[in-house]
């Protein structure tokens, strides 16, 4: 049976109801405590516990304590299913999450068959939110970010050759990588074939030779923290490509990696505190610059918008909550104002950091037209 993780924050809750309150108000958080992706989810799962325990202080939602369930999808598409499957049994009125897209992917399938509104605060892959209508994100789409990074290449960087190195296995990099081939070409540039590996693969060095040998201007790797180490292994071998990345290198676990050695190379992600909102800088005051990184605020915005979808639905039903999210308008999220289109994906921009001697800094922001 799948494992339940409860959060101080719920224990908390339960303790706080007391024993006039027959009912907590339910939401499962979907994420890797195990696997690979583990040390990447961390962030995520600490926006969810921050948003938490601002609800519950705030006196939980439609008057019942919030109760968080941590469920563990192990780094894996069936960890996901199983965990979204217990979501369901449990009897939660939403879902936040996952954070990679083939995760996500897999547990929307099961939110959807069970009409359970469904959150992703970091998926990307344009596929997610087209299957059906209780699934949302807060985040942009690789479509977009693909756009964007392709755009950066050609016009800022004047790159006019490129290579990508592609995770075959994993839906975020596969969808980034094609969006971006698919604008640099558009744009005149001109793609040498895709390196394709494993994450986890026991050597990155055939990978790292075959992108040396592409002599290509600019290197695009979507990956996750297994970028760091690619990229890495790449500057250490002397190759003179810069070195291109999307949100997935937004993590501390990139860095530990190997991203620290980067000499030069940028990456689009959805936050930073130079991109202020009032949100924004209300939760840098409360919290400290310092620990708000992206996948934070992104998991933040996520529950608080739930929150506040379920506070102008009224009620705790599923159905209600959903329409209440499809209705949303100029949410005054840390990540930006949240309004959604008709497939439940927000209209937002991006923002590009730069890599300099291993330290990230802003680059600037590019808007969604």
């Amino acid at each position: 049976m799948m494992r339940v993780f409860l959060t101080i924050v719920s224990l908390l809750a339960l303790l706080w109801a007391g024993p006039g309150y027959a009912e907590s108000f339910k939401v499962a958080a979907i994420f890797a405590k195990t696997g690979q992706a583990a040390s990447q989810n961390a962030d995520n799962l600490r926006g969810v516990r921050l948003a938490a325990a601002e609800i519950n202080a705030r006196g939980g939602i439609l008057g019942e304590p919030l109760e968080i369930f941590e469920l563990d999808n192990r780094s894996t598409p069936i960890g996901a299913k199983v965990a979204a499957e217990e979501a369901a049994r449990i009897g939660v009125r939403a879902i936040v999450g996952c954070s990679w897209s083939s995760h996500s992917l897999a547990a929307a399938q099961v939110a959807q068959r069970h009409g359970i509104p469904m959150i992703s605060d970091i998926s990307t892959s344009p596929a997610l939110t087209q299957v059906g209508d209780y699934i949302f994100r807060v985040c942009y789409t690789d479509a977009f970010q693909g756009k964007v990074m392709a755009r950066f290449a050609r016009e800022d960087l004047r790159a006019g050759t490129a290579v990508v190195l592609v995770d075959i296995d994993d839906d975020y990099s596969l969808d980034l990588a094609k969006e971006f081939s698919r604008e640099f070409t558009l744009r005149g540039g001109i793609m040498a074939p895709d390196i394709h590996y494993k994450h986890g693969q026991p050597s990155y060095r055939e990978v790292v030779q075959a992108a040396k040998a592409a002599k290509a201007q600019v290197c695009f790797i979507p990956g996750h923290d297994e970028s760091g180490t690619i990229a890495a292994q790449i500057v250490r071998e002397g190759a003179t490509c810069i070195l291109l990345g999307g949100d997935g290198w937004d993590s501390p676990a990139f860095y530990a990696k190997g991203g620290s050695e980067l000499d030069d190379g940028y990456y689009c992600t959805h936050w930073h505190p130079r991109s202020a909102t009032p949100a924004s800088l209300d939760l840098m005051v409360r919290q400290g610059e310092a620990e708000l990184v992206a996948p934070v605020v992104l998991a933040y915005d996520a529950l608080m918008l739930l929150a506040d979808a379920a506070a102008r639905a009224g009620t705790p039903d599923r159905a209600a909550i959903r329409d209440a999210l499809a209705n949303t308008r100029n949410y005054p999220g840390v990540t930006g104002a949240i309004s959604f289109l008709a497939n439940g994906d927000p209209a937002k921009s991006a923002v590009i950091m730069r890599i300099r001697k291993g330290k990230q800094a802003y680059y600037r922001n590019e808007d969604p037209n």
